[in-house]
């Protein structure tokens, strides 16, 4: 199983996104794919704690972006944004659909969105695995804006 993974996430294949729309397409409600990328960004925000409380900025950017990501694909999805629709036509998400569904939506829910999202980005390019530039003290801030994220999320997507 893990050989299938990691073949499939090098051909671009999100497992993830793969697995949630197969339980989403075998559901009787419809708004069991927005729980589970709720509870998935609630996983990676922990996550991305603990390797802060470890001293690894890295990986908490990381797992931070990840966070941010399923938040945005799932306002996306409950709001039905054409962003949603794409990316389930194409069977993967892309980060220009993502930040565009982030504009988007911040125009209907809140500055919150974009500030969570870009705050993500911002840790994925420089201070996760493509810069690597920005120690535990620098990144602080930014996940917290994704911990705000994501809180804002609960009460959008629970009501």
């Amino acid at each position: 199983m893990e050989e299938l993974i990691r073949v499939a996430e090098e051909r671009g294949i999100d497992v993830e996104d793969l697995i949630i729309n197969a339980i989403k397409s075998r559901s009787n409600d419809p708004s069991e794919s927005i729980r589970i990328r709720l509870e998935l960004a609630r996983r990676y925000m922990t996550e991305a704690r603990e390797y802060m409380s470890k001293g690894d900025s890295i990986q908490a950017g990381e797992k931070a972006y990840m966070a941010a990501e399923e938040v945005v694909k799932a306002l996306a999805e409950k709001y039905g944004l054409p962003e949603y629709q794409q990316a389930t036509r194409e069977g993967r998400w892309y980060t220009h659909q993502l930040s565009s569904a982030a504009n988007k939506l911040s125009r209907t829910l809140g500055s919150w969105v974009l500030n969570g999202w870009s705050s993500a980005y911002l840790l994925h390019v420089w201070g996760g695995f493509h810069e690597a530039k920005l120690g535990i003290d620098d990144i602080n801030g930014y996940v917290d804006e994704v911990e705000r994220m994501i809180k804002e999320a609960e009460k959008a997507l629970t009501h």
